[in-house]
């Protein structure tokens, strides 16, 4: 008599209980566990000289102990970080553990477990009363994490510990019920795509499933390259599986039988380790053919991109898959209707995807009920800049920046004020303080100017001027253009100039309107998002920071001090202090002497404003000044040391 087939999830189950099984075991082991965080932020931090430290001083000091590697907690600013799993204690947290703090920890820690060493704990993994718990900190307690629940604290080469906390689980009953199941339960959660578009992940599905043309493709945009975001490399590097699981399930409401991997080549890390992860999974027949026996195969590859900017929209990415140079194609058709090779085609963004498994476990109702009405769920966002806390970050939909800034990443640095946060990418806007109730949901921002994007948040203070980081910004994107509309090619252009102009005191007063006049037919007439968005850092800092392009152009002063050609450096000769030679050994240019009086001064001609001399100053003396404009230095008296006086100084 011929047995039944086991079903998907059955199989899954009997597969997940072994890997929960294992990973018990590698957590309850007699030696202590030792897991560094191997992602690339922490390696920049020095990760592997950290590991090489833990296996140098274990050997030293005779002490058995295991070595795991784990993705990134989103802590970039506490790297390289270390959780110590000691028997008898719960797990604990360490931060900025280098190859030093590495011995010190198992002298005083593991060889005999007498000191937890407090001086570098952040605290317990797990409640415990005798050590603060990493739960209780503003950074966790306001943070919802769905998309990163598991990052750094599992290790992305070992598919057991996805398994082990309901990794496939959500394929596997996708694949019992059905594709229009999936399709169904994504509509529903009215998941938006997180790319910075936001359109809705099921309606996109829903059209590329009702092309009669076949076969489909799934393709997952992880060509990330906004300056200082990083949260798709990180989903790569930390939880790969999870990204697969979203593809996975992706194909199956659309029907397709193949998907790809589009990873910039910038991100060698993110690649080994997903074709690692792609790897095992056909091994435990998670992907490839007769996908736990259900009938339904799906063929994952990898393609490393170029690197450029476009690429990350959609139409440019195909034309890159397809051997052409990267550039956006008038649409429709849409890719979902005719894509690459004019065969139907989703793509989604790494963050969207990994978002899927978490919906299909728990049902679209629980997916709506975090977030706002209509954008649901929760966001990632790579925020640096002036901000105590840097790092990555997951809130709800609908938390306010002062709260993403203020509780969540501790507000900004050495006691200064924040001036501004730019939000969306390089193309998003810059918002002043004022706005900072502004709630970070697709429309809300749009309303104000801004835009979600793809995550990348920069914080910054009074020292800011908000003229230069629109010409920052404005340069990057003119960089980045493919130079396929003239709006765009031509159009960035300009606005760059005018603004490189202004900030070194060249600008005219009627040049305002101009970059007012040029970004509206920069957006008018460019075909995709990069030329449609990239004006938005000059119509922000137009809008809300006006007063400081005025003095700019009319007074010659950058009001933040921070325009080269518009500052001078002095110092103030009652506070410089007799004989320091501090600024005088990290001057590059040796534009500081020594004066009549023994004290320190700067010869303007051979000053090239670098500020190296401001951050030498001993804070006791504090004695080197920044004025704006350069005619603002007050007249000392200053006369030179004799040369006689200098040979015998």
């Amino acid at each position: 008599m011929k047995q039944p087939t086991a079903s998907p999830v059955e199989r899954l189950a009997v597969r997940s209980e072994a890997a929960v099984a294992r990973v018990r075991k590698l957590r309850e082991s007699p030696i202590p566990v030792i897991e560094v965080g191997a992602a690339t932020c922490g390696r920049a931090a020095g990760a592997l000289e950290t590991i090489t430290g833990f296996e140098q001083a274990l050997a030293d000091n005779g002490v058995e102990a295991e070595i795991r590697r784990v993705g990134c907690l989103g802590h970039c600013y506490a790297e390289p970080l270390v959780t110590i799993r000691y028997p008898g204690f719960p797990p604990l947290l360490y931060q900025k553990i280098g190859a030093g703090e590495a011995g010190i920890l198992v002298r005083s820690f593991l060889k005999d477990g007498s000191d937890p060493c407090y001086e570098y704990l952040i605290g317990a993994l797990e409640p415990d009363e005798n050590f603060p718990t990493l739960m209780d900190y503003p950074r966790y307690l306001f943070e919802k994490r769905v998309v990163m629940e598991h990052c750094g604290l599992i290790d992305p080469e070992d598919i057991d510990h996805y398994l082990a906390v309901g990794g496939y689980r959500a394929l596997a009953a996708g694949l019992e019920k059905s594709g229009e199941w999936v399709l169904e339960e994504v509509k529903a959660a009215n998941l938006r795509g997180r790319g910075g578009a936001g359109f809705p992940a099921g309606r996109k599905w829903e059209i590329a499933r009702a092309v009669d043309r076949n076969p489909k493709l799934v393709i997952c945009n992880g060509d990330e390259g906004d300056p200082g975001a990083y949260m798709d490399r990180t989903l790569l590097e930390s939880n790969p599986h999870q990204v697969l699981e979203g593809l996975a399930l992706a194909a199956l409401a659309v029907g397709a039988p193949s998907a790809l991997l589009y990873i910039r080549a910038e991100y060698p890390l993110a690649v080994e380790i997903m074709e690692h992860a792609i790897a095992a999974a056909e091994r435990e027949n998670l992907l490839g053919d007769d996908i736990m026996g259900s009938g339904v195969s799906l063929e994952v590859s990898v393609f490393k991109g170029s690197g450029a900017f476009v690429c990350g929209e959609e139409t440019a990415l195909i034309q890159s898959l397809e051997g052409r140079r990267g550039m956006p194609q008038p649409r429709p058709p849409y890719p979902a209707v005719a894509g690459l090779n004019d065969l139907p085609t989703v793509i989604n963004n790494v963050k969207t995807l990994s978002t899927v498994p978490s919906i299909i476990r728990n049902g679209h109702q629980w997916f709506t009920g975090i977030g706002t009405e209509h954008s649901p769920g929760t966001a990632i966002f790579s925020v640096v800049g002036e901000v105590e806390y840097p790092g990555l970050v997951e809130v709800p939909m609908g938390a306010t920046l002062e709260h993403l800034v203020f509780d969540v990443c501790g507000g900004i640095k050495d006691g200064k004020a924040l001036k501004a946060v730019q939000i969306g990418g390089p193309s998003g806007g810059c918002l002043p303080a004022s706005l900072l109730e502004t709630e970070i949901d697709f429309d809300s921002l749009k309303k104000v100017g801004a835009m979600m994007g793809s995550g990348g948040l920069v914080v910054m203070n009074e020292d800011t001027c908000m003229v230069e980081v629109a010409r920052y910004f404005t340069d990057f994107t003119q960089g980045e253009s493919c130079g396929k509309c003239t709006y765009c090619r031509i159009g960035t252009h300009h606005l760059r100039e005018i603004l490189q102009s202004i900030t070194v005191g060249e600008g005219r007063l009627e040049e305002l309107d101009d970059l007012e006049e040029i970004s509206r037919a920069v957006i008018r007439g460019s075909l995709c998002s990069l030329g449609k968005t990239a004006p938005n850092p000059v119509l922000t800092t137009l809008r809300f920071f006006k007063d400081e392009y005025l003095a700019h152009l009319e007074e010659k002063r950058c009001p933040a001090r921070m325009c080269r050609s518009l500052i001078a450096y002095y110092i103030d000769l009652e506070a410089c202090a007799r004989g320091c030679d501090a600024c005088v050994a990290c001057c590059p240019t040796e534009a500081i002497f020594t004066t009549s009086n023994r004290k320190k001064a700067i010869d303007q001609e051979k000053c090239v404003k670098c500020g190296e001399c401001v951050y030498a100053c001993p804070p006791e003396y504090d004695a080197v000044r920044r004025v704006s404009p350069p005619g603002l230095i007050p007249d000392q008296g200053i006369e030179p040391l004799p040369a006689d006086d200098k040979d015998e100084a």
